[in-house]
C-alpha cells in the first residue's frame, strides 16, 4: 500500500550558481530545505568563485533561461519567486517578459545583486537600467544592501535615517516594498534594516556576530522571505521571520576549510 507524502509549497529562484557554495542558488537551496520548502531553480550563469572572490563568469542563454522558467512552471508551479545574480540586460529583458505575461503571477523577491562581497562588478553593461525599467516594476519586494541602495536611489547612506529614506525612495520610484540592508553600517551595537510597503515600516534589529567574515548572507536573507512567502506568510511577517532566520545562520554558522559557512534553520 503506497503512503501518500505530504504536501510542501514550491519556491523557485533565478540566479547564478556559486562553486563555493555560499551564495546564489546553493545558498537559496539550502533555505528553502531549511524551512521545508521544495526549491526550484533557473540558472542564469555559472561562476567560478570561492570565499575570496569571483575568478570567471559564463552566462547562460537567455533562450535556456526562459526554458527553465518555462519548464518549472508547467509542472511545478511556485508559490513565491526571487532573483538573484542575473547578469546582463538580456537574461533580465527575459524574466521580466515571463514574469509580465504570467496570470496570477506569484510574489516576486528581487535582490538586486550588482556587486559581489569581494568587489566584483556582477552586472554586465546595460544591465542596471534593465533590472530598473523591466523588472523592478514587477517587484514585490527590492532587498537592496547599502551599496545597491545607493546605486538605485543616489542617497548617501550612513545611518538608520538615510536607510528609512531609501527604502520611501524605492516605494515611491517602482511602487513595491522595500527591505535596505544596513549591514555595511559599522557604526552602533546592531545590524538594522529598514522595511517599508506603503503601509508598514519595521525597523528590524539584531545583534552584531562579531568576528564572523559572511558569504551569502543576501542570498540567504531573500531566500529566507520567499519561502516564508511561499509558507502563506503575510510580506512584514515572512521579512521579520528571515531576519531572525539570518541572525541565527550567522551566529550557528560552522567552519570549512577555514571559512566561515552559513547554517541557515
Amino acid at each position: 500500500m503506497r503512503t501518500a507524502h505530504p504536501t510542501v509549497p514550491i519556491a523557485l529562484t533565478v540566479a547564478g550558481s556559486d562553486s563555493g557554495g555560499g551564495a546564489g542558488l546553493q545558498a537559496d537551496l539550502k533555505t528553502f530545505a531549511a524551512l521545508g520548502v521544495h526549491g526550484t531553480t533557473a540558472m542564469t550563469c555559472v561562476t567560478a568563485q570561492n570565499p575570496r572572490g569571483v575568478r570567471r563568469i559564463e552566462a547562460c542563454q537567455p533562450s535556456l533561461v526562459r526554458a527553465q522558467l518555462e519548464a518549472v512552471f508547467a509542472e511545478l508551479p511556485p508559490a513565491a519567486v526571487k532573483t538573484g545574480l542575473l547578469l546582463s540586460a538580456s537574461i533580465i529583458r527575459v524574466i521580466a517578459d515571463f514574469f509580465f505575461g504570467q496570470a496570477g503571477r506569484p510574489p516576486l523577491v528581487v535582490d538586486p545583486v550588482m556587486v559581489a562581497t569581494s568587489g566584483a562588478n556582477l552586472l554586465k553593461r546595460g544591465a542596471v537600467s534593465a533590472l530598473v525599467d523591466r523588472l523592478l516594476p514587477l517587484a514585490t519586494l527590492v532587498t537592496p544592501n547599502l551599496d545597491e541602495a545607493q546605486l538605485l536611489t543616489g542617497l548617501q547612506l550612513v545611518d538608520v535615517e538615510g536607510l528609512r529614506e531609501a527604502a520611501r525612495a524605492l516605494h515611491r520610484r517602482f511602487g513595491c516594498a522595500a527591505l535596505v540592508k544596513g549591514g555595511h553600517l559599522r557604526e552602533g551595537r546592531e545590524a538594522a534594516d529598514i522595511f517599508y510597503d506603503g503601509e508598514t515600516e519595521l525597523l528590524l534589529t539584531a545583534p552584531w556576530v562579531r568576528g564572523v567574515k559572511t558569504h551569502g548572507t543576501g542570498c540567504t536573507y531573500s531566500a529566507a522571505i520567499t519561502g516564508y512567502l511561499a509558507l502563506g506568510c503575510d510580506l512584514p511577517t515572512a521579512v521579520t521571520r528571515a531576519k531572525h532566520l539570518v541572525t541565527r545562520a550567522i551566529a550557528q554558522g560552522v567552519r570549512a576549510a577555514g571559512h566561515d559557512v552559513l547554517k541557515p534553520g
